[in-house]
């Protein structure tokens, strides 16, 4: 009888080292796209007044959450029942991500930008505020579903061929992650300029460590987010790139003498802007036919 426990005990064990393994190789694939996650999060959760940024990145964040509860259960259904459905949709994903990357490089290129206005109430009133909060909760709350139909995707397709309770464990693992690491990470990112100022605020000396540090952080803060807009492009085009190269047979057998890393992100961009050329087309000629 003992015995018998103690084997239940090392099949248990047995089974969660399994899980901590494919659960460390998921977070590796989702690596790219959590890092986009963070740096548009971050993006859309800054602008505001100082008291807002919390409450409207809470309101992303449990909107974030039901994206995960909605897309999990039909994930593990078509893994169980098509999962031919997976790379499908991986792939898809894959064309979006190439794109959204492709987007913006050309933006950056071609488009002159605008400086953005922050949201106060010196600027709005509190009706506009409002009104201005729910649409980039919004926009925000889209780009995360898409985001997270990929992350889940990408997890599941690591552990495609792992028993289902097996899937369900780690993807769900990587899911809570998502959300509460991510915006985690943005709560943190939106509040270093205030910790900055209450630095520099509590500092008596002109040339104190503090206020040395506070000034630090003030002056980081939008250099943070540029950065992480950067890093969140090419992850998403290396992204795309791996999803292209491991799930078409043709690419999977393109350039071998290439580094991983150089090859995906070379397959991301020429998918990418193929795919951006023909959104662009259809644009213009849809344009063209409702013009009267």
């Amino acid at each position: 009888m003992a015995s018998g426990f103690f084997a239940l005990l090392d099949d248990i064990a047995a089974i969660m080292d399994d899980v901590a393994v494919m659960s460390k190789v998921a977070a590796k694939k989702t690596a790219g796209i959590l890092g986009d996650d963070l740096a548009v999060n971050a993006e859309k959760a800054s602008g505001f007044a100082s008291s807002r940024e919390l409450p409207v990145l809470w309101a992303i964040s449990k909107g974030s959450l039901i994206n995960k509860i909605i897309i999990l259960p039909i994930a593990f259904l078509l893994s169980a029942f098509f999962p031919l459905a997976i790379v499908i949709i991986l792939t898809l994903g894959g064309l979006y991500l190439a794109y959204e990357g492709a987007e913006k490089i050309y933006e950056f290129f071609f488009h002159k930008h605008h400086n953005k206005i922050e949201i106060t109430e010196q600027t709005f009133t509190e009706d506009e505020i409002l009104a201005l909060e729910k649409d980039k909760i919004k926009s925000a709350i889209v780009t995360d579903f898409i985001l997270s139909v990929e992350i889940v995707i990408i997890a599941l397709g690591t552990v495609i061929e792992k028993t289902l309770s097996s899937q369900i464990i780690v993807v769900s693992i990587i899911a809570l992650l998502a959300t509460v690491g991510v915006y985690g990470i943005v709560a943190l990112i939106v509040r270093m300029d205030e910790v900055g100022l209450k630095l520099i605020s509590i500092s008596r000396k002109e040339k104190s460590t503090a206020k040395f540090i506070g000034n630090m952080l003030v002056q980081a803060l939008p250099k943070v987010i540029k950065a992480l807009s950067i890093i969140g492009t090419i992850a998403l085009i290396m992204v795309a790139g791996g999803i292209f190269a491991h799930n078409i047979g043709y690419l999977q057998h393109f350039a071998p003498q290439l580094p991983a890393i150089i090859k995906e992100f070379t397959i991301g961009l020429i998918f990418g802007f193929i795919t951006l050329g023909i959104v662009n087309l259809f644009k213009k000629l849809f344009k063209k036919r409702f013009i009267f």
